[in-house]
């Protein structure tokens, strides 16, 4: 065997998959074992009080036309009737709160039917694992938090729920960590040797890495995992991109626009022009990877019926695709100039 080849052989063997990778994480959460230990460590609970799990459809369903739709990552049914949606998060995202908040929401109106009386309203619990800094001016990599008298700190209700894990901030490790610390550890491990050593710890974080071992040895499910982290690279791509595009706009525009309108507002017109045409790029090239306006919108955090517009104009103009053509005929049609 060649020493090319041995180095081949040795990283196929040594691949393992991250669960920070939505895809990974989804399907650990495909395990109810998996699932009764991670919820047990965020809810404090032993696991044998979390008897019985229940995957949930993920898409939030819409009560009037003009409703936005909701899409989970994990959506979780308790044996008491309480709900909890767990999110992995990798891309920071300015309106992550607010967006959790309208999902927390959606998931309470979703239990009721017509003619339904409000005691069958049963606690929702939001999850967001982030593996980014969300709270920049906090240290502490775990927050719980729900409705509490803003003077004394009493919990008024307990039907909205949010926790919140942030990965980056995980303390250096110590002896005898337990709960969600242990799971935090868990989900930001990067290699064999970490995983292995963490699913001694406990029988629900050797389920888990037993489950990484079983996916990361699946072809199909490599593929798919490989996909979706190449996803996750394009929008980081995306977003400095239209980072870049945008200061440079701005630059251009506000030599210009500064003359006649301010150089602070060119400058500002400048950045939104630049990112225009680095979302309808971002947006042609998963079109023609086939994916739908739905799945661009949730991949990109951005509204489905902006993303439906440019998906629809740049339809049009198929096989060419000619961005500044696009852009134009969105600002003629759809305002998109004003947003």
């Amino acid at each position: 065997m060649t020493e090319e080849k041995k180095q081949l052989t040795e990283n196929q063997d040594s691949f393992i998959m991250h669960p920070t990778v939505d895809f990974c994480f989804k399907e650990l959460m495909e395990n109810a074992k998996v699932r009764q230990g991670l919820i047990a460590a965020i809810l404090k609970k032993d696991p044998e009080e979390i008897q019985k799990t229940k995957l949930m459809p993920t898409i939030l369903r819409k009560e009037y036309p003009e409703d936005k739709y909701g899409i989970l990552d994990v959506r979780v049914l308790l044996k008491n009737g309480e709900q909890m949606d767990l999110e992995m998060q990798v891309v920071p995202f300015e309106f992550w709160f607010q967006r959790s908040f309208y999902y927390l929401s959606k998931m309470v109106t979703d239990q009721m039917k017509t003619g339904d009386t409000y005691d069958r309203i049963k606690p929702c619990i939001h999850v967001g694992i982030l593996d980014f800094n969300f709270f920049e001016n906090d240290t502490r990599c775990y927050h719980a938090g729900m409705f509490c008298d803003k003077e004394t700190g009493e919990v008024l209700t307990d039907l909205l729920q949010i926790h919140i894990l942030e990965l980056k901030k995980l303390p250096p490790e110590s002896q005898n960590e337990t709960g969600i610390i242990q799971w935090m550890r868990f989900m930001s491990g990067k290699n064999r040797k970490d995983f292995a050593k963490m699913a001694e710890q406990n029988e629900y974080i050797k389920e888990a890495y037993e489950c990484l071992e079983k996916m990361s040895a699946d072809e199909r499910k490599r593929r798919e995992y490989e996909e979706r982290q190449k996803i996750l690279w394009d929008h980081n791509s995306f977003m400095k991109s239209a980072k870049i595009i945008g200061m440079r706009e701005g630059r251009e525009e506000g030599r210009e626009e500064g003359r006649k309108e301010g150089h602070k507002e060119g400058r500002k017109e400048g950045r939104k022009e630049g990112y225009r045409e680095a979302l309808v790029s971002i947006v042609i090239k998963k079109l023609q990877k086939g994916m739908s306006a739905e799945e661009i919108a949730d991949f990109l955090e951005e509204d489905v019926l902006t993303i439906q517009r440019i998906y629809d104009i740049a339809n049009t103009y198929a096989p060419e695709y000619d961005i500044e053509k696009i852009v134009q005929k969105l600002e003629n049609t759809s305002g998109m100039k004003q947003k």
